[in-house]
């Protein structure tokens, strides 16, 4: 029989904080830009595009579990390989810039087909999944993301393990993998590695990403409160002023919101993946779905401490609508493939 709703859904105080989250992040962009003339029109958009992909995700995750993150795979993975020339495209090294946001979109696709089949009740839909999401890797890799590749991959190799793994010893694992990625760009960035280890991380990413880095980790430290303000990195880099062309973002969204929104909105961009964590341990859905989808999460973040894919709308929307399909509960009804999952 189908999962039934209880009427004090642990759930509601996660959904209630990350409203709240979602709500202090658009606040405070506008204050910063109050206070020092920056442009808050990327982060609430941002905000927005978030918000809308977690509630799809939920509706669709509740009313299809199996069919909706499945086709959202296919249809985004196809317009991935019909449309190469779109702003996704990669048109740069691996993890740099339009090539980061490829590699994130790469990712997601193939954590939607894997969250698909891992909540399949079929051995052949669940093995057609896991084919499908290999297809993406290897589209990736031959339309020339590399990084993508590499992202749809971990997360195959994640979701094929995800039964026999723990929720809370996995969640665990994923957020230290995170934290320590968040703690090399810093560190990268404030040079405080020795000089042969800095030259090789130069080499590895590339002496301009690391420059810009340098960048936005003074402007945090020169303004540790407010930030230089929505937008105005751009205006205020050595590096951004000597490169041409240049999109103005130091290309990692950690030293970006330090750089531009101080440390609160450092800790309000750290209490968005905070709340995703929390409902997805808290989530009635089957724990593999609920690893898988944070694997790909966990990609994604490292995607954006060292890239610039969250400056992309359909980025954020589709991680939104991963977690929203992975946090939902299935409606009641008659079990069947791509309807309820079975208790």
């Amino acid at each position: 029989m189908p999962a039934r709703v209880e009427a004090d859904d642990p759930r509601a105080g996660a959904d209630a904080a990350g409203m709240v989250a979602l709500g202090g992040c658009a606040v405070w962009s506008l204050v910063t830009a109050a206070a020092t003339g920056g442009r808050p029109e990327g982060t609430l958009l941002a905000v927005l595009a978030v918000a809308a992909g977690y509630a799809g995700g939920r509706i669709a995750g509740a009313l299809l579990p199996v069919a909706a993150p499945a086709a959202g795979a296919l249809v985004a993975g196809a317009l991935m390989v019909a449309a190469p020339g779109t702003a996704l495209a990669p048109d740069g090294p691996p993890w740099f810039g339009t090539a980061a946001a490829s590699a994130a979109v790469w990712t997601l696709c193939a954590g939607g087909a894997c969250c698909a089949a891992v909540a399949a009740e079929r051995t052949v839909t669940r093995v057609l999944l896991w084919l499908l999401a290999a297809v993406l890797a290897v589209a990736a890799a031959l339309l020339g993301s590399p990084a993508g590749a590499t992202g749809a991959l971990l997360v195959l190799a994640c979701s094929a393990t995800a039964g026999r793994v723990r929720r809370s010893p996995g969640l665990a694992a994923l957020t230290g993998v995170a934290v320590v990625a968040a703690a090399a760009v810093w560190t990268l960035a404030a040079g405080d590695l020795p000089p042969g280890w800095q030259a090789r991380a130069g080499d590895a990413l590339g002496a301009h990403r690391l420059q810009l880095w340098r960048d936005a980790a003074a402007l945090a430290l020169d303004h540790p409160l407010l930030g230089a303000g929505p937008g105005r990195f751009a205006d205020l880099s050595p590096t951004v002023a000597a490169a041409v062309p240049a999109d103005g973002r130091p290309h990692s969204a950690l030293l970006q919101q330090a750089a531009e929104q101080g440390l609160v909105g450092v800790a309000l961009l750290a209490a968005g993946p905070c709340w995703a964590l929390r409902t997805l341990w808290r989530s009635p859905g089957p724990t593999p779905v609920v690893l898988t989808a944070a694997s790909a999460l966990t990609v994604l973040a490292g995607l954006a401490l060292a890239g610039n894919a969250l400056s992309f709308t359909s980025v954020t929307a589709g991680a939104g609508l991963l977690a929203g399909v992975a946090t939902a509960r299935p409606m009641e009804g008659e079990e069947g493939e791509l309807g309820v999952y079975p208790v």
